[in-house]
C-alpha cells in the first residue's frame, strides 16, 4: 500500500505510512475496503495478494505498515482487540510446559489471561519486578521462553529498564516482550533497546478518541513476523477494515496529542505532590519517581498517565472518583478526554489476591488535552480543595 518511507521523522512517518493516495482516485486517506472477499483473476490469480479479509484487507495492510514504521519494525500485525494480540503471540511463542516471567505491576486483564487462560493449557509463569533486572534474572527457570514487562507499567507507573532487561532475555535464550500502551512508539521505542516483540492496545492511545477497540503486534524478526501471521489468520481475530481505518486516522495526531497528554499530566502531578490529601503520586515525570532516571533516557517525554493515594483509604479513593465532573469516570485510558477510576474495584479487580493486587485507596488518571486548568480545578474539588 505504501511507498518507500520519505523521511524517520516520526510525525512525517505516522501521516505517510502506509498512506499512499488510492491509485483509481486519488484519495489522500486509504479508502475503507468494507469487502469480505475479492475477484480473482482466473484460479490463485490474486490482486496485490487478497483473497479474504480474515487473510488481508488492503485498510488493515495500511494500518499494518504504518505501526512498523511507527515502531521501527519489519512487521506490523492488527487485531481485534490488544487482548487478542496478546493471544496470538503467546500461543505463537508458547509450548505446554514453557515458562513466562511477568511483571508485578500489570494490566488486570493481561494477568486474567496468563492466570485463567494460559495456565490451562500448561504453560507456567512466575512474578518478579521488572525494574529490577537482577530480580528477572532470579525468576527465569530452563523452561522460560518469554519476559513480559509494561513500562510505564499499569497502574503503578513503574519504569523497566528495556535495554537492560532485553540483556538478561538475550542470555536466557528468552524472548521480551514489551507492552508500549503507555508510552506509545511516539514516546519510546522497544524494539531499538533490544526488545522482540512490542504489544499494542491501539483502543487507546493510538486510537486516541475512545471509538475503537483494536490491537497489534510489531516484530524486528521477519521470521517471527511471518510465524505471528500465520496464527494471526489461523485464529482469525483480526481488526476490522473500519476500525483499521480509525485508527490510521489517530495515529496521524499521535505526536501532537502525545506532547499535550504528556505536559497537562506533568502539571497534574505536580499538584497532586502539593495536595494535603494525597499521601503519594505515581508519575515518570517526577524527579523522586525510582524510575525517573530510565524514564528520561529511554522517553521522549512522561506520558498522560498519573496515579495516585489518598487519605482515608478505600473509601475516600471512591468518593474522588465519584466526585470528578470534567475527569469522567470510567474504565480505559488515552483519549482526548481524561478519565478518572478505581483500578481496585474496576480495570485491576481480576488481579485481587495475587501478587499483582493494587492498592486500595489508588486512584488512576487518564489525563486528557482539554485546558488544563479546568483539569486541576476538577480534582481540587474531588479532593475537597
Amino acid at each position: 500500500m505504501s511507498d518507500r518511507h520519505i523521511s524517520q521523522h516520526f510525525e512525517t512517518l505516522a501521516i505517510h505510512a502506509g498512506n499512499t493516495a488510492d491509485p483509481l482516485t486519488g484519495a489522500v486517506v486509504p479508502p475503507i475496503y468494507q469487502v469480505s472477499t475479492y475477484k480473482q483473476d482466473g484460479v490463485g490469480g490474486l490482486r496485490g495478494g487478497y483473497e479474504y479479509s480474515r487473510s488481508a484487507n488492503p485498510t488493515r495492510t495500511a494500518l499494518e505498515e504504518n505501526l512498523a514504521a511507527l515502531e521501527g519494525g519489519c512487521r506490523g500485525l492488527a487485531f481485534a482487540s490488544g487482548l487478542a494480540a496478546e493471544d496470538c503471540l503467546l500461543r505463537t511463542l508458547l509450548r505446554p510446559g514453557d515458562h513466562v516471567v511477568i511483571p508485578n505491576d500489570a494490566y488486570g486483564g493481561t494477568f486474567r489471561l496468563f492466570a485463567k487462560v494460559v495456565s490451562r493449557w500448561g504453560v507456567e509463569w512466575s512474578v518478579a519486578d521488572s525494574s529490577d533486572p537482577a530480580a528477572v534474572r532470579a525468576a527465569l527457570t530452563p523452561k522460560t521462553k518469554v519476559i513480559w514487562v509494561e513500562t510505564p507499567s499499569n497502574p503503578l507507573l513503574g519504569i523497566t529498564d528495556i535495554a537492560a532487561v532485553a540483556q538478561v532475555a538475550r542470555e536466557a535464550g528468552a524472548k521480551l516482550v514489551v507492552d508500549n500502551t503507555f508510552a506509545t512508539p511516539y514516546l519510546q521505542q522497544p524494539l531499538a533497546l533490544g526488545a522482540d516483540v512490542v504489544v499494542h492496545s491501539l483502543t487507546k492511545y493510538m486510537g486516541g478518541h475512545s471509538d475503537v477497540v483494536g490491537g497489534a503486534l510489531v516484530v524486528s524478526d521477519q521470521k517471527l513476523g511471518e510465524e505471528l501471521a500465520y496464527h494471526q489468520n489461523a485464529m482469525g481475530a483480526v481488526a476490522g477494515p473500519f476500525d483499521s481505518w480509525l485508527v490510521l486516522r489517530g495515529t496521524k495526531t499521535l505526536a501532537v496529542r502525545m506532547d499535550r497528554h504528556s505536559e497537562n499530566a506533568t502539571k497534574v502531578a505536580d499538584m497532586l505532590t502539593r495536595h494535603a490529601r494525597v499521601t503519594s503520586v505515581l508519575y515518570p515525570g517526577l524527579p523522586d519517581h525510582p524510575g525517573h532516571e530510565v524514564a528520561a533516557k529511554q522517553m521522549r517525554a512522561f506520558g498522560g498517565m498519573v496515579s495516585f493515594r489518598v487519605e482515608g483509604g478505600e473509601e475516600a479513593a471512591v468518593e474522588v472518583c465519584n466526585r470528578a465532573k470534567v475527569f469522567t469516570l470510567g474504565e480505559s485510558l488515552g483519549g482526548v478526554e481524561s478519565l478518572i477510576e478505581h483500578p481496585g474495584r474496576m480495570t485491576h479487580a481480576s488481579a485481587a489476591g495475587s501478587a499483582l493486587e493494587v492498592p486500595a485507596d489508588l486512584v488512576r488518571l487518564s489525563v486528557g488535552i482539554e485546558n488544563v486548568d479546568d483539569l486541576l480545578e476538577d480534582l481540587q474539588q474531588a479532593l475537597g480543595r
